[in-house]
């Protein structure tokens, strides 16, 4: 079904033209008409085997994070794609040289590409592509914790390269060869993935990140700290090369119906939008959020406050997407599916109707359906959700659909506090159009 057409009939302008935005364009939708998209990724497998019935109408693609050939997303786990050096801290063994500058780079490169061609069509139809590589961190000092390993098997391999030189110069040596490394093989990745399949995004799952996870304390604000943004200012090597960014907002029980939840979300997305614009590209990056339909280590499924708090924040800061990711453990018996199947129907389907259908809307009654509306103050509360009172979401055809009119105040709302990014080879400005005839948008 195509987006959601107005026609100059039914239209009338409102009000002045403002300035055009000053938000630097971005890519335009891979979905045409769809500025925000809802994309399942969790394997239900199971769920099908015993005959339960998932909607998943309301997304707009439908994917496993299971490596099945010719889906709009597919996830590149460690061992998926090429040869990663990495170490198993649990196990205490090594793979592949267990650093990257000890990796064959050129091997790996050679693997990555045959599995490349293999698992993602060769026709030219747009996608998603995620490496998820999550053993170690490119920048040495943020390997921390269990990652700690990887500074120690560097410092190790300097002292057998340079054993002349003082602790102090070993330790500089070591981690300019493992960030030198590490960056050659994740920049080379990418740069193969997009010469390889060029109409796909490709990026990082997890970059970047925010490390804003210390919920526990009082004055809790959510905001990425100097010394993290100093950190990710470090890796625009990366953001120059990733042609999509993919942060996650994962959720723990604890933060349930927080509102912490609002604020660990809202400053991990805005970390990334503030990323993306980093490189001197004429455009900026898109932004697919990875979120999950449970939290953390759990089998409850997000409330509807959490539902607003990380898809409705991520639609709202001006991201592509949202993800739904989902471990091969979570819907695996008749119980979980079951709880699935009824979660869709009356929760999280109408409540992603809901966000899609105001993010098309407000594309077309806002950005002239030439760009996505954004937050003018991205730590401010407002939402692009169709107002219950204006609005009924419906199932039609196999489809979900928004019918209704919005009412003045709505529109003023958002012209009030939302503006426009532009995609790139359009003109758009923030321009107040009022629809007069019923809507019927089809998500």
């Amino acid at each position: 079904m195509t987006a959601l057409l107005f026609l100059s009939s039914v239209l009338c302008i409102i009000g002045s033209i403002t300035p055009v935005s000053t938000l630097p364009p971005t890519d335009p939708p891979l979905i045409p008409g769809h500025p925000f998209v809802a994309i399942w990724n969790a394997p239900t497998d199971k769920c099908q085997q015993l005959h339960i019935p998932l909607d998943t109408a309301a997304f707009q693609a439908v994917t496993t994070p299971d490596l099945v050939p010719g889906q709009f997303l597919t996830i590149f786990y460690k061992e998926r794609l090429g040869l990663y050096p990495a170490v198993d801290t649990d196990k205490h063994i090594t793979h592949l040289g267990g650093v990257p500058q000890k990796g064959n780079l050129t091997e790996h490169l050679a693997k990555a590409k045959g599995q490349i061609d293999y698992y993602i069509s060769q026709e030219p139809s747009p996608g998603l592509a995620v490496i998820d590589w999550e053993s170690w961190r490119p920048l040495w000092d943020l390997n921390w914790g269990s990652k700690r390993i990887y500074q120690k098997l560097s410092i190790a391999r300097a002292i057998e390269m340079v054993p002349f030189l003082t602790m102090n110069k070993i330790q500089k040596f070591a981690k300019s060869h493992f960030q030198d490394a590490a960056r050659r093989f994740m920049e080379r990745t990418l740069s193969l993935g997009i010469g390889e399949r060029p109409s796909c995004l490709w990026g990082f799952y997890l970059f970047p990140e925010c490390y804003n996870y210390n919920w526990r304390k009082s004055d809790y604000t959510g905001k990425c700290s100097a010394k993290t943004q100093k950190k990710n200012n470090q890796l625009l090597w990366l953001w120059d090369r990733s042609t999509a960014l993919f942060p996650s907002i994962y959720l723990n029980l604890d933060l349930r119906d927080s509102p912490k939840a609002t604020l660990f979300v809202r400053n991990r997305v805005q970390e990334a939008v503030r990323v993306a614009k980093l490189p001197t590209h004429p455009y900026t990056a898109p932004i697919y959020v990875y979120s999950r339909p449970l939290y953390r280590n759990q089998t409850q499924f997000y409330s509807k406050t959490d539902l607003v708090s990380t898809i409705g924040e991520s639609a709202a800061l001006g991201a592509s997407g949202i993800v739904m990711w989902g471990a091969s453990k979570d819907f695996n018996n008749k119980e979980t599916c079951q709880s699935l199947s009824k979660h869709l129907e009356s929760t999280l389907n109408p409540y992603i109707a809901n966000v899609t259908a105001a993010a098309m809307l407000c594309s077309e009654v806002l950005c002239q359906g030439m760009g996505r509306c954004v937050r003018k103050n991205y730590d401010s509360a407002h939402y692009l959700h169709l107002s219950p009172a204006h609005f009924s979401i419906k199932k039609a055809e196999g489809k979900y659909v928004a019918v209704g009119l919005p009412s003045a105040d709505d529109l003023d709302a958002w012209a009030g506090n939302f503006t426009c990014q532009c995609y790139r080879g359009s003109s758009c400005s923030p321009k107040l159009l009022r629809p007069t005839a019923v809507r019927r948008i089809w998500v």
